[in-house]
């Protein structure tokens, strides 16, 4: 029996995420090849990665370059970092603890980053760019600087920033992120974006450190000054 297409995106994803919670992809297994994945479902590879994406920005999957596709969040051969639980700290202290760390993360990024670290950052760029609503850029914004937590290439590192990144999930997060959030301010966050970015691919340790302050500094005036 044939399978039918699926055409809506919320519907694919739906999909994609019965299939991971099937039990027929483990953690940590590889997906089959797009186009096969595509032909399964009955959709062209350009829905499929766009679907795929998401489920990356999720923490869902992870892509290596030249390997495929892999379920469950990005290994980093180490045991993770066990953190406090959402319920006691709170958006001022993890803005304050951001604005130590990220910063010097940035830096590191800077000399340490490889073309296909530079490739994905860029990727999930364009994706916050695109984002139309709260959420969504809150989702890519976070994948945007877990890549580049992501090509300091130090594991324990990684491991902090995923455990300090875990925590902007909270409910009040989001509410605050949502209350702050406007079409100007997304805007403007780009342009520092873009800005922090070209630091890390001119190789510029100092600028990017710069640049990620700078930007905390705004994220955590807007984000407090709406609350």
């Amino acid at each position: 029996m044939t399978k039918p297409k699926v055409k809506n995106n919320q519907l694919l994803l739906k999909r994609l995420r019965e299939l991971l919670q099937s039990g027929r992809y483990p953690n940590e297994s590889r997906l089959p090849p797009e186009r096969e994945l595509a032909i399964e479902l009955g959709i062209s590879r350009a829905a499929l990665r766009k679907a795929l994406s998401v489920l990356e920005a999720e923490n869902q999957i992870w892509r290596h370059v030249g390997r495929g596709t892999f379920v469950g969040p990005r290994t980093t051969g180490k045991p993770g970092v066990r953190f406090m639980a959402a319920e006691i700290t709170n958006p001022a202290e993890i803005m304050e603890v951001r604005l130590v760390f990220e910063p010097k993360v940035a830096a590191i990024a800077a000399l340490r980053s490889t073309p296909s670290d530079i490739e994905q950052i860029n990727n999930m760029l364009i994706k916050s760019e695109t984002a139309t609503d709260p959420h969504s850029f809150e989702v890519w914004d976070g994948a945007l600087h877990q890549a580049i937590a992501a090509s300091t290439g130090n594991s324990l590192l990684i491991s902090f920033f995923d455990a300090i990144n875990n925590l902007r999930e909270d409910r009040l997060w989001g509410r605050l992120k949502e209350a702050s959030f406007s079409r100007s301010r997304h805007q403007f966050y780009c342009r520092q974006h873009h800005k922090l970015v070209d630091a890390i691919m001119d190789r510029d340790a100092n600028a990017a450190e710069r640049m990620m302050r700078m930007h905390l500094e705004s994220v955590q005036k807007n984000l407090l000054g709406s609350a």
